[in-house]
């Protein structure tokens, strides 16, 4: 259990360390990395605010996976099915929930700058 308490440490400090740059606006529109959807890819103007705020969710998920990992290695008697699931069920919530935020905030983001169109 000792491996995977390192395997989930390690996971979750990388996830802070990717987000970082997305943080930071050093991330460019690319094929590769960052959230990459038909809005964000064609519009710098939203593919940095986006990035941006799906990096701090990303980096909120990779920190309480890396404290779940450490939490839960704590349990005393926890089987290591138990433990990878509990490890695994926290990051999903935390980082579903992160993506969902992200992709509420692309939305109104992308609402706020669409150009208006008054009726006639």
């Amino acid at each position: 259990m000792t491996t995977l308490l390192v395997l989930y440490l390690v996971g979750g400090l990388l996830l802070v360390v990717v987000a970082l740059p997305m943080l930071w606006g050093k991330v460019p529109p690319n094929s590769l990395y960052g959230l990459r959807v038909a809005a964000t890819m064609e519009n710098p103007a939203l593919w940095y605010p986006v990035n941006g705020h799906a990096a701090k969710r990303l980096i909120v998920s990779g920190v309480c996976l890396a404290a779940a990992a450490i939490l839960l290695w704590l349990v005393p008697g926890i089987t290591v099915g138990g433990y990878a699931l509990g490890c695994l069920a926290v990051f999903a919530v935390v980082f579903g929930v992160g993506l969902a935020q992200s992709f509420r905030y692309l939305r109104a983001l992308g609402a706020a700058q669409a150009p208006s169109n008054p009726s006639t």
